[in-house]
């Protein structure tokens, strides 16, 4: 990955001063280094297998029996966000310890309900999220007020509710959900959007911290560094480290304020497309997302290429290639636990996670004591779905 940094840069015409930073180009290459730490995190990468075992849960949850027929989700392993070619049946046999098996009333075909554990579970975790759902509201609320025009459309809000902690019926009752400052909007083409009339000016997680530490003021416009967490052998080269220490020290633009005066070809301006993506991934469950963040771009004020930062700022962020994919991960409040707040459901999730593992033992202790099991088992998931 490379650097061409222009140090140039202008602050919002309103200010009556004008900062101007000269310096040569900087034109160098930086390789990716592995982090086993921030790979071995399974909150974020069991993520693949969570998702689609609690949209299933839903699906059985919201029965009246507490049960459906293996025919009612059959065929919507893509809408599930189920892994390609991977079964729903084969799927749910895999977790045990969530999913109890059993013949339905007609047909001799399988049924599913959940187990006396996932049921607990389920109930922590929707009163986790009515305990905290002004908590999690704002978070929402703040996406949006990071946008321009403070707008979003419902089709990227909902491609986001797993990462806000949003449960998965938030936008099909809008009138209940989203009563107060919320309010749904038509943009184009049929499109509809949600906004939100906010006079409230928003902190930053970033200007929150430097607050408490006295490092800043509000309303100024004082340098804020970003919190820097090295990889285990990640050394960065000495023009890199040089132009680091000048990027530390320029001013911060919080992710609310406007940046429209900003020269977009200046340091200040990627200062803030960093703190943008650091406020977005500090909204999180995990703090963390899949690089398809390409959506947001031009709602958020983001430059072309603006997922670069993620390489170009690797004390920052981490990028993980597990799962087939492309997770960035916010580094801070895995090194830094009173940095960012948790977010409510960050618990429960953990706790599936650890509910889901269970079935490992529980297959594997049917395996061992009735080996006439595993066989029949076996040609179940080959053959049924």
């Amino acid at each position: 990955m490379f650097f061409t940094i222009v140090k140039r840069l202008m602050l919002p015409s309103e200010r009556s001063n004008f900062y101007t930073q000269k310096r040569s180009y900087v034109d160098v290459k930086m390789k990716w280094k592995r982090d086993s730490f921030y790979e071995s995190l399974e909150s974020i990468h069991k993520s693949v297998e969570l998702r689609p075992l609690i949209a299933l849960k839903n699906c059985i949850a919201r029965q009246p029996e507490g049960c459906i027929p293996i025919s009612a989700v059959s065929k919507r392993g893509f809408e599930l966000g189920l892994p390609a070619k991977m079964k729903v049946a084969r799927f749910m046999r895999q977790y045990p310890s969530v999913f109890e098996e059993f013949t339905g009333p007609q047909y001799n075909l399988p049924w599913f309900r959940l187990t006396p554990e996932a049921v607990l579970l389920h109930k922590e975790e929707y009163e986790a999220y009515e305990h905290h759902k002004l908590d999690i509201l704002v978070r929402l609320k703040k996406l949006i007020m990071m946008s321009e025009g403070k707008m979003l459309p419902l089709k990227i809000i909902h491609g986001l509710q797993w990462y806000l902690g949003l449960p998965d019926e938030f936008l099909q009752n809008e009138e209940f959900n989203l009563k107060g400052s919320f309010h749904v909007v038509d943009i184009k083409d049929g499109l509809h959007g949600l906004a939100v009339d906010c006079e409230e000016r928003f902190l930053s997680v970033m200007q929150k911290v430097a607050m408490k530490k006295g490092m800043y003021g509000e309303g100024s416009m004082q340098p804020i560094p970003y919190p820097l967490f090295p990889s285990k052998g990640l050394r960065l080269k000495r023009k890199i480290s040089d132009w680091l220490d000048e990027f530390q020290g320029l001013p911060y633009v919080s992710p609310y304020e406007d940046y429209s005066q900003l020269n977009p070809c200046s340091d200040v301006s990627e200062k803030r497309v960093v703190g943008v993506l650091h406020e977005l991934l500090s909204l999180f469950v995990e703090h963390s997302v899949e690089r398809k963040l390409l959506c947001l771009r031009m709602y958020l004020g983001l430059p072309q290429k603006f997922y670069k930062a993620f390489d170009r700022h690797p004390h920052m962020f981490y990028l993980s290639l597990r799962n087939k994919t492309c997770t960035a991960i916010l580094k801070e409040p895995y090194n830094d636990k009173s940095a960012i707040e948790p977010h409510p459901l960050s618990k429960v999730r953990k706790k599936y996670i650890k509910l889901m593992k269970e079935s490992e033992f529980i297959l594997k202790s049917g395996r061992i004591n009735n080996p006439s099991a595993h066989v029949e088992r076996t040609n179940l998931l080959l053959d049924l779905d």
